[in-house]
């Protein structure tokens, strides 16, 4: 279907014969989503899991007796120490890429996506040393993951 209907070039929605138009010339008006709440809830995860992450790393780092297991029952049987340097950098990551988020370029997006499904994989190997927070932390993951695939795009650049 065409439209038939004559364009009438108008200053400001005034045509020239000064009949008001409906027809306003100019770039589209963007607005934002009402979904782009959920974009800023997964920055706002992602960087408090991030903060978290970085202090249960520093806490595997320097004090081994915290967690539930000894590092033979493990999952993936790494000493602690080494768990607290994947779990601090993966907290670093997490954070920052928390903090780029908000402003919606696509390489924030795709970042969060990977940084979450990596820290569930790995909340996932660690979760009989941390049972609880491990769950929450992999429901957090999935929840930022929905967010930020489905919701992604209506965050404003």
């Amino acid at each position: 279907m065409t439209d038939t209907t004559k364009r009438v070039p108008v200053t400001d929605g005034v045509a020239a014969s000064g009949v008001t138009t409906g027809y306003v010339p100019g770039p589209p008006q963007q607005t934002s989503a009402a979904w782009t709440g959920w974009v800023m809830f997964a920055a706002i995860m992602m960087a408090v899991v991030g903060a978290f992450s970085i202090i249960e790393g520093i806490t595997a780092i320097f004090r081994d007796t915290f967690y539930v297991v000894n590092h033979d029952g493990l999952l993936v049987r790494l000493d602690y120490s080494q768990w607290g340097w994947v779990h601090l950098i993966l907290g670093v990551l997490l954070l920052a890429a928390g903090i780029a988020l908000p402003r919606g370029p696509m390489w924030a997006r795709i970042v969060a996506v990977a940084l979450a499904a990596f820290s569930a994989i790995i909340n996932l190997a660690f979760i009989t040393a941390y049972p609880v927070w491990s769950i929450i932390v992999i429901a957090v993951d999935i929840i930022v993951i929905f967010a930020v695939t489905v919701h992604g795009r209506d965050v404003l650049t």
